[in-house]
């Protein structure tokens, strides 16, 4: 009985060790002492001898390879800080185990080579090309380039692309400064420009306003004109309605301005002004009794 137990937990043993199974994204490769056996790319329940064949697993599904920014010189002269990722996959996994073997040396390899094949295609574009008008046709012959050196390494490369650029830090500051000074300097104009502006507007104000006060002050010696031609014409038609009535509110007006001030006046007692002081009607008794000459 207990050899039978035995037996069965030997062989239950070796069964966990001989099945195995290749999930969905996922590949593999038998190896017997060290030597390929078989290649397994398609998810299942499979069976190996046990303890003399081993199973290597490869990931089937589209793998990324970030590279560390690198500094990069353009046609003419100027420097990037360039970050990429290149996306790619294990087409064939026994050629990848027998060449690269592991991930981390996959994606040195990769990143390595893209490093060589961007830095020859920055190298002879200039950094305006690179920036806004030949980006993509420059990645694409990065990538394209790539693909064909993976391909040794039963590596498929997808796509590399650009994460990131940068310019070094020395250079950031000086375009920076650049950046400001031109800011300022069109700021500055900007300035200059509202300042006239406002000075054209302050001189047409200034213009209307005189031009107001022109034409209000015409306006008011007219009026002050017609007022006194009318005055005069109703001083002239009042006086010659009755002359002593109007000499005589007259010197009444003359002696309310002089007489009510502390002006003191010496005047002879024939004097023209006094004339209604002596009598309501501004006759002279001396020269209006009977026997004045």
């Amino acid at each position: 009985m207990i050899r039978i137990v035995i037996i069965v937990a030997i062989a239950l043993a070796a069964l966990s060790q001989a099945a195995f199974i290749i999930v969905e994204g996922e590949q593999g490769i038998i190896l017997q002492f060290g030597k390929p056996m078989r290649t397994i790319q398609e998810p299942g329940l499979y069976f190996k001898y046990p303890l003399i064949q081993e199973l290597i697993v490869f990931e089937k599904r589209i793998l990324a390879a970030e590279a560390r920014p690198a500094e990069y010189i353009t046609l003419d002269k100027k420097r990037l800080i360039v970050d990429t990722v290149a996306r790619w996959k294990i087409d064939d996994p026994l050629t990848f185990y027998q060449t690269v073997q592991s991930y981390q040396s996959a994606i040195a390899r990769l990143n390595h080579n893209i490093f060589a094949r961007l830095r020859e295609e920055i190298g002879n574009h200039n950094f305006k090309e690179f920036i806004r008008e030949d980006r993509e046709r420059i990645m694409q012959q990065v990538t394209k380039g790539t693909a064909e050196m993976a391909h040794r390494f039963g590596i498929s490369v997808i796509d590399v692309r650009i994460k990131r650029v940068d310019l070094p830090e020395e250079v950031q500051n000086s375009v920076f400064a650049r950046m400001k000074a031109e800011r300022e300097r069109i700021a500055k104009r900007y300035r200059a420009e509202g300042e006239e502006k406002a000075k054209e507007i302050r001189a047409n104000a200034n213009k209307e306003k005189e031009i107001v006060l022109a034409e209000a002050y015409r306006q008011s010696e007219v009026l002050r004109g017609a007022g006194d031609a009318e005055a005069t014409a109703i001083y002239a038609e009042a006086y010659g309605k009755d002359e002593n009535f109007f000499s005589f509110v007259r010197h009444l007006e003359a002696y309310k301005r002089i007489f009510g001030t502390e002006t003191s006046m010496i005047l002879r007692p024939e004097s023209e002004l006094l004339r209604f002081l002596e009598s309501p009607t501004g006759t002279n008794k001396q020269t209006s009794s009977p026997g004045a000459k």
